[in-house]
């Protein structure tokens, strides 16, 4: 006589490592507590850049074109992504730490900032992020004053300054 058993339980396969190996556990996939939105691509680009460089003083990579055919961009983009570390270190960290984009466009893009990567004075880097923030400032009605970075730097009298910067460029 045969006796027909079943069995329930909620089970669930995890893979384990960098690989495809899959593992076999009891229980419901546990709920993973995510931010709502998105992180803005000019703060991913900007971790990008830093972990690239990274890469490229521990000899991981040799130059920028081994980058480029890598990721399958144009030497031009590993470039302008790079040049993101030029960038003074408040700044990098204003936009590493943007708010994360809930909907619609990002709220900065790389554009904008290309041409105060390239002016290397750290003081002429923030007075053009100033100007453009006070052109911004005045954009019109849609502007939000509470959508802003704020950046910590010392003024002539070397005492920290906080400087809001609108994050819409």
């Amino acid at each position: 006589m045969t006796t027909t058993w079943i069995i329930e339980c909620d089970i669930r396969f995890d893979r384990k490592g960098r690989g495809s190996r899959k593992v076999l556990a009891n229980g419901p996939r546990p709920h993973r507590q995510t931010e709502p939105g998105r992180v803005p691509r000019v703060a991913r680009l900007m971790a990008l850049a830093i972990r690239l460089e990274r890469r490229l003083r521990e000899g991981v990579f040799e130059s920028y074109s081994e980058l480029a055919a890598l990721g399958q961009v144009t030497r031009a983009r590993v470039s302008q992504i790079m040049n993101l570390l030029n960038l003074a270190p408040d700044i990098q960290e204003a936009i590493l730490f943007l708010p994360r984009t809930l909907h619609g466009r990002d709220p900065i893009h790389l554009r904008p900032l290309q041409p105060i990567a390239t002016t290397l004075d750290w003081r002429k880097q923030r007075r053009r992020l100033e100007r453009i923030a006070g052109e911004n400032r005045t954009a019109g009605p849609g502007h939000n004053p509470l959508n802003r970075i704020e950046i910590s730097r010392r003024d002539a009298n070397n005492r920290y300054t906080n400087l809001a910067i609108p994050t819409v460029f």
